[in-house]
């Protein structure tokens, strides 16, 4: 199996190539998708499936055009709905990728469609997360940028708390976290410049996953000290 972070630092952002046997998988794929397709190609895979972890306001998504030259099914999370042609997962829905599988859980709280996909491996080992912007190294995703006239950010905040302690926390801390973005990005507050860590790490440093923290008291640490939302996020 092979797990390769496409990381590009202008935008902070990490997309995945995921392979199993001759199928492949990619994640939150940038707006030019030639390197993924040569980088299929170069393995003799096949691009199965485009998860999208959630919509992206702060970069341009690759996942029509790639869909189109490849073939692969663009998949989203619950909620999610597209002009374009998609799947919408469900909770707990898992996909098979060669031998690999790749498991959906829906974890709402930065945007409502927001999904976290866990991969497990040949030997059905929990091997990772590709966590989107749920869960950064040393911080998560700010509640605020989603709000609507009938949610508020504390109400998304909430929903974030829940996301991380029923889904994600109760993971095996030797699960690998992979990231949608890094420092850098305005989608968190105080994100580390590291590009991946441990499940385990996380829960021992991230002050978000303070196993004592109320939900009173995460959203009123989520929520404070937050900068405001580049314009263009709400038009995005």
């Amino acid at each position: 199996m092979k797990i390769e972070q496409i990381y590009t630092g202008c935008l902070a952002q990490g997309a995945y190539y995921i392979q199993s046997g001759n199928e492949a998988v990619i994640i939150d794929p940038l707006r030019e998708v030639d390197s993924y397709i040569e980088k299929a190609k170069e393995n003799g895979a096949t691009i199965k499936y485009i998860f999208e972890t959630h919509f992206h306001a702060d970069f341009v998504s690759g996942h029509v055009d790639l869909a189109k030259k490849t073939g692969a099914e663009i998949v989203f999370g619950p909620t999610a709905t597209t002009e374009f042609d998609s799947y919408i997962g469900t909770d707990d829905e898992i996909f098979e990728v060669g031998k690999a599988k790749i498991k959906l859980l829906h974890t709402p709280g930065h945007t409502m469609e927001s999904s976290t996909f866990l991969l497990i491996d040949e030997d059905g080992k929990e091997k990772a997360i590709f966590s989107g912007d749920t869960l950064f190294i040393g911080d998560v995703g700010r509640p605020d940028l989603a709000v609507k006239s009938d949610l508020t950010e504390e109400d998304l905040a909430g929903f974030l708390f829940d996301s991380l302690r029923n889904k994600i926390m109760t993971l095996p801390d030797h699960v690998v976290v992979y990231p949608a973005h890094g420092a850098g990005s305005a989608c968190g507050k105080n994100m580390s410049s590291e590009t991946w860590d441990t499940l385990g790490n996380q829960k021992k440093t991230n002050y978000a996953l303070r196993a004592d923290m109320s939900k009173k008291e995460f959203i009123k640490e989520v929520t404070e000290g937050i900068m405001p939302p580049p314009q263009y996020f709400a038009k995005n």
